[in-house]
């Protein structure tokens, strides 16, 4: 029988060897399954040509065509990466819905001997646990954010704290962006699926009796929407607000941004519509800056002249309740880890404290 997971706890735990998407790449690439490996039984183009035929022309021969590529594909997963599989192996198989590609490929594998099994409602019943978790339901969360100005080291500051135990998400990590006007990161972001496929994983993984730490955001990370119910989560969380010398925050930044700070052309381009906002003649300096390699100076500029006055025009609309400020002097290792140990200390008197 087919599984039929009714949260993602049970598709997590499912006990099978391995996954199988057998979707196109193009499919797999938007989103899959968390560890699923893909053996398309359709290529892009070979799918969109069945597409094609079954809208167009006849629905039978359109079956009967890809019913031929799905084995003659198939055929070539067995060939080749499933040749080594001991005849206990315990294959997963699914694809869109549940339907044609996963039931033929299951039926294959079955037929060789494993024990195959496909997902009742395929990736679309992966889809809706997902979407239920996070914008359907509120999240049973203890979050608290970790404020403070651009340049405060909050993303390593979640790395640093991680390795002490605590329960973090790090958003920017799973979003592959740096969350600023400056924070694309080589390769690209993932999908909005993809990436609320590796935050539900990651909250899978949470105890909700904890507090969780999570760096303070807009409600976009680059291109990417945070859900609803880990927005609303975080709008009513307290914050724990970090504090950093100018200096020590322009050396850091300095260092975390030198990609993009090596690309003068990609620089300019990404300021250029601040000019609408800051005006021209700052917008000016700012290239003056970048002509002359005046890095820290443009970084300096750039924090007291656009991060943070948005910064505290966001504070302001937003008043959040901030359990604990605290002051690092400075932003090398030794300082973080004593900024974490100050944060973990007020999470621990947040533990003890009765929940709301």
């Amino acid at each position: 029988m087919p599984m039929a997971p009714t949260d993602l706890k049970q598709l997590r735990d499912h006990g099978f060897d391995t996954v199988i998407d057998v979707r196109s790449p193009a499919e797999f690439a938007e989103d899959h399954l968390p560890g699923a490996i893909n053996l398309p039984v359709l290529d892009d183009a070979e799918r969109a040509r069945v597409g094609t035929i079954y809208k167009q022309d006849s629905p039978f021969r359109a079956r009967k065509i890809g019913a031929a590529l799905v084995f003659k594909n198939a055929a070539r997963h067995i060939e080749g990466p499933l040749a080594d599989r001991a005849g206990g192996w315990q294959p997963l198989v699914y694809c869109w819905r549940g339907g044609q590609r996963s039931g033929s490929m299951a039926w294959m594998l079955r037929e060789i001997g494993w024990r195959a099994d496909t997902i009742d409602g395929g990736y679309k019943t992966y889809r809706r646990l997902v979407t239920g978790m996070l914008y359907d339901a509120p999240l049973d969360l203890r979050l608290v954010q970790l404020g403070g100005y651009t340049g405060t080291a909050k993303t390593d500051l979640l790395a640093v704290l991680k390795r002490r135990g605590v329960q973090v998400i790090d958003l920017e990590g799973l979003a592959r962006h740096r969350g600023s006007l400056l924070g694309a990161r080589p390769g690209g972001q993932p999908s909005q699926k993809a990436f609320e496929s590796a935050l539900a994983q990651d909250i899978l993984q949470l105890d909700p009796a904890r507090p969780v730490v999570v760096e303070a955001e807009s409600s976009k990370i680059g291109e990417l929407i945070l859900p609803p119910s880990l927005w609303a989560a975080m709008k009513d969380a307290p914050w724990i607000e970090v504090e950093a010398p100018i200096e020590a925050r322009t050396a850091y930044l300095v260092d975390a941004y030198a990609d993009i700070l090596a690309d003068a052309d990609r620089l300019r381009a990404k300021l250029a519509p601040l000019r609408r906002h800051r005006g021209h003649a700052l917008v000016d300096d700012w290239n003056d800056r970048i002509a002359r390699g005046d890095k820290p100076g443009l970084v300096e500029s750039l924090m007291r002249d656009h991060y943070d006055p948005a910064y505290a025009t966001a504070m302001r609309a937003q008043a959040p309740r901030i359990m604990a400020r605290i002051a690092a002097r400075s932003l090398d290792q030794s300082a973080l880890d004593s900024v974490a140990g100050e944060i973990e200390a007020a999470l621990d008197r947040m533990e003890t404290a009765p929940r709301a």
